[in-house]
């Protein structure tokens, strides 16, 4: 076993204590390989903001367990080495098993979620539970999630979404034990997260979509006041960089995100973790079609994936700086 702590990282509760406090959001990236971390790394230093580097199942299996280890390890000394020494969280996003869970505590991840929303009430207080009873003898914080979120990323799945009730609230805390809660007040998974018909025209055009459900979240901030709240499938689906996929022989269509002034709202209140994977992928994907269209002859990964990852910090420093409001937090 290898404790997080030996790596470097640190957990979230001092994060999120702090996050609440100043009225920001802790900016959670997902990675799955060395570009996407320096990017995030680089980043987060730039701004002087602290970070979660966050990893799917499906990315954990991609990268490797072992290198996840020795990636998070070198994304604090890179951290320190690029001249501030920002606090950096390893945390599993939507583990769906106990045995996941501590697999992942065990190679030295400082925090993980455990998803049990698709189960039964009783369920996933059980499941989340016995996780938080597991992380909390090795010092790793815990969110737990009540409610469902449409969508698709990497292996969760879910055709429609089921708002959080705030009434379950108290009583899901209390019983599980966990550090922060994931709710659901019409954010989604993947770059489509609404349907056309479910948007509104403004007077330019373009599709507006529905905002956000701020009244459960300020019955869940009654009913359980200074609790970590997260906020998953929270990309915005920058417009622009759509449109150089789609010029560049990309075919995204009624790609559809989270409107930034919404999120920055919610990054005032108990919301003190913003979940951002989508955004980071399009900004990454635009800018290697554009490369390539543009240079047919090259095959270096080094003059497409460097161009991508620069791309990428600098929209990462936008939702750091204006969205989240966690710039000089670190």
């Amino acid at each position: 076993m290898v404790s997080y702590k030996e790596l470097g990282l640190v957990n979230t509760k001092e994060l999120f204590a702090k996050a609440i406090e100043g009225k920001y959001a802790i900016p959670a990236f997902n990675f799955n390989n060395l570009e996407q971390m320096q990017a995030i790394v680089q980043a987060c230093v730039e701004t002087k903001s602290p970070v979660i580097l966050q990893v799917s199942a499906g990315a954990r299996k991609y990268a490797n367990q072992t290198l996840l280890r020795y990636m998070a390890q070198g994304a604090v000394e890179y951290a320190k080495e690029l001249g501030f020494n920002v606090p950096i969280v390893l945390h599993l996003d939507h583990g769906d098993s106990f045995e996941l869970c501590k697999s992942c505590i065990d190679f030295g991840f400082s925090s993980v979620m455990i998803d049990g929303s698709h189960l039964p009430y009783d369920e996933n207080v059980a499941l989340t539970k016995r996780v938080v009873e597991y992380a909390h003898l090795h010092d790793v914080s815990v969110e737990g999630e009540l409610g469902v979120l449409a969508g698709v990323e990497d292996e969760v799945v879910a055709e429609h979404h089921t708002y959080t009730r705030p009434e379950e609230v108290e009583d899901f805390v209390k019983k599980t034990g966990v550090d922060s809660l994931a709710i659901s007040i019409g954010t989604s998974h993947g770059a489509n997260k609404f349907r056309p018909e479910q948007c509104t025209l403004d007077a330019n055009g373009v599709l507006v979509p529905p905002p956000l459900r701020f009244d459960i979240l300020e019955e869940i901030e009654k009913r359980i006041p200074g609790f970590p709240i997260v906020l998953h499938g929270s990309s915005s689906v920058p417009q622009d960089q759509v449109a150089i996929i789609n010029k560049y022989g990309g075919n995204m269509k009624n790609a559809i995100g989270i409107p930034e002034d919404q999120l920055r709202k919610a990054a005032t209140s108990a919301v003190c973790k913003i979940n951002i994977d989508s955004d980071g992928r399009i900004a990454m994907t635009a800018t290697v079609r554009e490369v390539l269209a543009n240079n047919p002859m090259e095959f270096d990964p080094r003059k497409y994936l460097g161009p991508a990852r620069d791309n990428l910090k600098e929209l990462y420093k936008h939702k750091i700086i204006d969205v989240l409001g966690s710039v000089n937090r670190g």
